[in-house]
């Protein structure tokens, strides 16, 4: 009961909220963010994303990344892949004050000329901090999903 009180009166206070803090309190809106940074397929749209001291495990890493650079050495071949593209499937947001977990299904896909080829489904956590109005990626895990 204590636990269904407290979520009402969190609900009420983001109602009563203008719609400005509203938007700050979303990030779901900075995982779209990644999403069409990922796109672009532009490594440093991408890694503008990442909070400095963010932890990065990529879908196909060897090693985690830990560094600016390491998250971009990840990312920095895209150019050579155009047609990839990657579609949220499920996500499931919490948020805890400045930070914010978002998890859930992505698939990874080769588009030309609107037929997917080469699917790839992956699963995602990402890890946000608020910095002022923006939310940063401060650990990002993503893996494939095992096949059956």
């Amino acid at each position: 009961m204590r636990r269904r009180t407290m979520m009402l009166a969190g609900a009420t206070a983001l109602v009563a909220m203008p719609a400005s803090l509203q938007a700050a309190q979303v990030p779901s809106a900075a995982l779209q963010a990644w999403v069409d940074a990922f796109k672009s397929r532009d490594p440093r749209r991408i890694v503008a994303l990442y909070a400095q001291d963010a932890v990065f495990w990529g879908t196909t890493a060897k090693t985690i990344a830990t560094t600016p650079e390491s998250i971009w050495a990840y990312f920095r071949d895209g150019a050579q892949w155009p047609w990839t593209r990657v579609t949220v499937n499920v996500q499931h947001e919490r948020t805890y004050g400045d930070t914010a977990i978002v998890s859930g299904a992505y698939t990874f896909a080769d588009v030309r000329d609107g037929v997917a080829s080469n699917i790839r489904p992956a699963r995602f956590t990402f890890v946000f901090r608020r910095d002022g109005e923006r939310w940063l990626i401060v650990d990002h895990h993503s893996s494939r999903v095992p096949e059956s």
